[in-house]
């Protein structure tokens, strides 16, 4: 069954209609030499129309192997009031060599997107880390604009995660003054930095 398909030049006269009606009636029961027959009749123009399809000849190759094994593995699914050997069989490889285009279409699309994302993520790291230096130079700058006792509870409660009271306990200062003085803080910080609420 594992014959290498090529498209013959034509010297082997075609059988009727019957003849492959009856040859896939035997091959739906497991005739192995009623299969060798319909692969020798049918494989060439299955090539044919995966080839026209795919437009590969190793993949085309590949593809009507597998449009073969599945004329031999759904023979019995064949009805001869739907149409001709012929047709069930090429409609068949149609749609197998449309599958396989699709596929390695959506394979390169893939790739595609995957060399995008490669190629894009150094700068947008890049970008990313500008703006947080930059980010990182004009909150140090804005924070020099603070008194001493703004400066020490925003950076305690914003960068050791500290609450009102421990800031208090830190700098002994009362809890209202840390709290009236965070929030003054506060608001110059946005101010200089240019937020708005």
């Amino acid at each position: 069954m594992n014959r290498r398909l090529t498209a013959s030049a034509g010297g082997t006269p075609q059988p009727g209609r019957a003849d492959l009606e009856q040859v896939m009636e035997k091959v739906a029961h497991g005739d192995k030499d009623a299969f060798s027959t319909l692969y020798d009749d049918l494989a060439p123009i299955v090539f044919g129309v995966v080839n026209r399809v795919v437009r590969d000849r190793a993949q085309s190759e590949e593809v009507a192997q597998e449009v073969m094994l599945e004329v031999w593995r759904q023979a019995a699914r064949y009805r001869p009031e739907a149409g001709r050997v012929a047709t069930w069989v090429t409609t068949i490889a149609h749609r197998r060599a449309v599958d396989r285009v699709r596929s390695a279409q959506a394979a390169a699309d893939r790739e595609h997107a995957q060399a995008v994302r490669d190629r894009s993520r150094p700068f947008d790291d890049v970008v990313e880390r500008v703006e947080t230096r930059l980010e990182s130079e004009q909150v140090r700058r804005c924070l020099r604009g603070l008194t001493e006792l703004q400066r020490q509870a925003v950076t305690l409660s914003y960068y050791r995660g500290l609450t009102y009271r421990e800031v208090a306990e830190t700098l002994r200062a009362p809890l209202p003054t840390i709290k009236t003085r965070m929030r003054d803080g506060l608001i110059r910080l946005r101010d200089c930095m240019g937020v708005t609420t």
